[in-house]
C-alpha cells in the first residue's frame, strides 16, 4: 500500500523543517508549502520534498497546494482558508501545532486564536484531528540566548530565575507530530503536550548551559523593553512580541509547570525525550556560539548596542492594529476553565512564583 502524501505547512520553520526531515527519513512522500522560493525551500526540494508556493490567506492557492498558521495577526483567516481547502480536497487528517496556554479568555490574541483554530479543525467532518500543544521550547526562548551565555556568561531573559518548565526540543515536538501523522486512527481527537524529561528552573538551565560551555553562566532578568529591542533586531514579528509579555508572566506564574514533565514523547515515539543538556550542546556547537575572540567581540558589541536599537510598544501596537479584546481577559492560571482542562489545582493553593521571586 502506498503511503499517502503529507502536506507540511510552514515547512521552512524550525518545527516544520524537523517534521519534514523525519517524514522523509521514514520514506513518506511530503509536499512542503512555502510562502516564497528561496534557499531554504531549495534545500527542502533537494532533500526530496515536493515544494509548492502557497499564500496561506488565499483559499484557491491552498486548495492547489493540497491536490500554517504563521505568527500573523490574521492567522484565523489563514486557518479558515485551510479548513475550507481541507474539505474541498478530501484531506484525511490534520495535526496542528497549537499552544499550551491557548484559551478563549487569554489576553494574548494569538492564544485565543489558537483555541479557536483547534476547535474549528476538530469540527471538520470526516477529518482526523490531533493537537500538539507545547509550552516554551528549549530552543526558544531559552537557548536562543546561547551566544550571550557562551561568550559573556549571562542568560538574559525577562523571566524569574525560579520560574519552572520542562522544555521540549524542537526535534521531540516534531517526533510527536510525525507519530500522530503516521497513525491517524489512534491519535484522532487527542491533544498532546510534549515536554522534556525534567522540570527545571531558569537558574538550573543557566547552570547546565555553563557546564556545556565550560564556564559559569548566570541568569539575568533583563527588562522586557530591552528584550523587545533584541528580538526586533533579529526579525521577530510584532504580533509575536505582543503576546510575549503575557506568556512571560504566565511562565512566572507557573503555567508551564502544570502537567510537566510527562511521558508524551516516549509514549508516542518509543524514545525518551531529550534532556536539556543534550539540546544545549547542539546549540553550543553552532557557529555563533563557538569560542573565538572574533565571535566573542561580535557578541559583546551586539549586547552593548541593544539599548540603542529601536524599541517596541505592545500596547501601542495592539491599539494601532485595532485587535479584538477578550471581554474578561485572564492569564492561564486565573482562568477556571483552563485550570480544569489542563489538570491544574486551585491557583490560590499554588501561589505565585513571580511574587516569591520578587519578595
Amino acid at each position: 500500500m502506498t503511503n499517502p502524501k503529507i502536506l507540511v505547512i510552514g515547512a521552512t520553520g524550525r518545527t516544520g523543517s524537523a517534521v519534514l526531515t523525519q517524514l522523509l527519513a521514514k520514506g513518506w512522500p511530503v509536499r512542503a508549502a512555502v510562502r516564497v522560493r528561496d534557499t531554504r525551500s531549495d534545500l527542502l526540494q533537494r532533500r526530496g520534498a515536493e515544494v509548492v508556493v502557497a499564500d496561506l490567506f488565499d483559499p484557491g492557492q491552498l486548495t492547489d497546494a493540497m491536490r500554517c498558521p504563521p505568527y500573523h495577526p490574521f492567522v484565523i483567516q489563514s486557518a479558515t482558508a485551510f479548513a475550507d481547502a481541507a474539505r474541498e480536497t478530501g484531506l484525511e487528517q490534520i495535526v496542528g501545532l497549537s499552544q499550551w496556554l491557548a484559551g478563549p479568555n487569554h489576553p494574548a490574541l494569538m492564544s485565543r486564536q489558537h483555541w479557536l483554530i483547534d476547535r474549528m479543525f476538530a469540527a471538520l467532518p470526516g477529518i482526523a484531528h490531533t493537537v500538539v500543544a507545547p509550552g516554551f521550547f528549549a530552543d526558544s526562548p531559552y537557548l536562543e540566548m546561547m551566544p550571550f551565555a557562551a561568550h559573556l556568561g549571562v542568560l538574559p531573559l525577562p523571566v524569574a530565575g525560579e520560574s519552572r518548565n520542562a522544555p521540549p526540543s524542537v526535534d521531540d515536538i516534531a517526533r510527536v507530530a510525525v507519530a500522530a501523522l503516521l497513525d491517524p486512527a489512534r491519535h484522532a481527537g487527542k491533544s498532546y503536550r510534549p515536554t522534556g524529561p525534567k522540570l527545571l528552573t531558569v537558574n538550573e538551565m543557566a547552570t547546565i548551559i555553563g557546564r556545556v560551555v565550560g564556564h559559569n553562566v548566570r541568569h539575568v532578568k533583563s527588562p522586557l523593553w530591552l528584550f523587545y529591542k533584541g528580538a526586533r533586531a533579529v526579525g521577530a514579528q510584532p504580533f509575536l512580541l505582543s503576546g510575549l509579555r503575557y506568556w512571560f508572566e504566565d511562565n512566572d506564574r507557573g503555567a508551564f509547570a502544570i502537567g510537566a514533565p510527562n511521558n508524551a514523547v516516549c509514549e508516542l515515539t518509543g524514545k525518551d525525550a531529550e534532556h536539556f543538556e543534550t539540546i544545549a550542546r547542539r546549540h553550543a556547537a553552532l557557529p555563533q556560539s563557538r569560542q573565538s575572540l572574533r565571535t566573542r567581540l561580535a557578541v559583546f558589541a551586539r549586547f552593548m548596542m541593544l539599548p540603542m536599537l529601536p524599541g517596541f510598544d505592545p500596547v501601542a501596537y495592539d491599539r494601532t492594529q485595532e485587535q479584538p479584546v477578550a471581554a474578561t481577559p485572564h492569564l492561564a492560571l486565573d482562568d477556571a476553565d483552563w485550570r480544569t482542562s489542563h489538570g491544574a489545582k486551585d491557583s490560590a493553593m499554588m501561589g505565585s512564583i513571580l511574587q516569591e521571586a520578587l519578595a
